[in-house]
């Protein structure tokens, strides 16, 4: 959305997914209908490391907090968990959520804390994709995470700046529009089954807002 409050573009996923791997696409697209995209404005669920670090190449500045849910550590399989910011916890490859989170380590000892998000281990076992993610018969799976990458330590610089705090101050624009769709257009709760239903519902709600706004514009 432009901070004319303009949508420029929208994606639909099933409800497990989070909301930062969808980043790049919403940028891409946006660009593609002739926005020049040089600053997004977001929730924590978008300070993830590979967002920052496509940002970082296209120059683009990101003014979203960091949260230890979402940096991405030196695991490999970093890639591949996605963080759900509503429920506050990592979604695995195969799309099973973690059912419960620990924080490790001290805080102020010199090293980073940690934290732990364990997953049930009865989905693991009979996993299609549990191969080289978990150990058969193992009592316990985790993934951890924890703020140690150069682009997180960049983006909490960046945090720190009269810039970063200024942009800040337009998000509220943007929950005000996300209330709109929900509250005023229908967009709270599916009119009918499936991903492409929603897809409709989505652009026909996202079509009004936007042709009430240009019309308020054109005042």
């Amino acid at each position: 959305m432009t901070e004319e409050r303009i949508i420029t573009a929208a994606t639909v996923t099933s409800g497990e997914k989070g909301d930062g791997g969808e980043l790049p696409e919403l940028s891409e697209i946006s660009q593609k209908n002739g926005i020049e995209v040089d600053t997004i404005i977001g929730d924590a669920a978008y300070s993830g490391k590979e967002n920052l670090k496509l940002t970082h190449e296209q120059k683009i500045k990101v003014v979203a907090k960091l949260n230890p849910g979402i940096t991405q550590g030196n695991r490999k399989r970093e890639d591949e968990f996605d963080y759900n910011k509503d429920a506050g916890m990592f979604v695995s490859p195969a799309g099973h959520m973690a059912i419960r989170k620990a924080r490790q380590g001290k805080k102020g000892d010199g090293t980073n804390q940690v934290d732990a998000y364990y997953f049930d281990v009865e989905k693991c076992n009979v996993c299609a994709l549990r191969d080289g993610c978990y150990k058969p018969d193992a009592k316990s799976k985790s993934y951890s995470v924890s703020i140690k990458s150069e682009e997180h330590q960049d983006q909490m610089a960046f945090q720190e700046t009269e810039c970063f705090r200024e942009k800040s101050k337009h998000r509220y624009k943007i929950e005000a529009k996300n209330s709109e769709l929900k509250n005023v257009h229908g967009y709270r709760k599916a009119s009918s089954y499936g991903i492409e239903n929603m897809q409709m519902q989505g652009a026909m709600a996202i079509f009004a807002v936007n042709l009430k706004r240009i019309l308020k514009l054109a005042e």
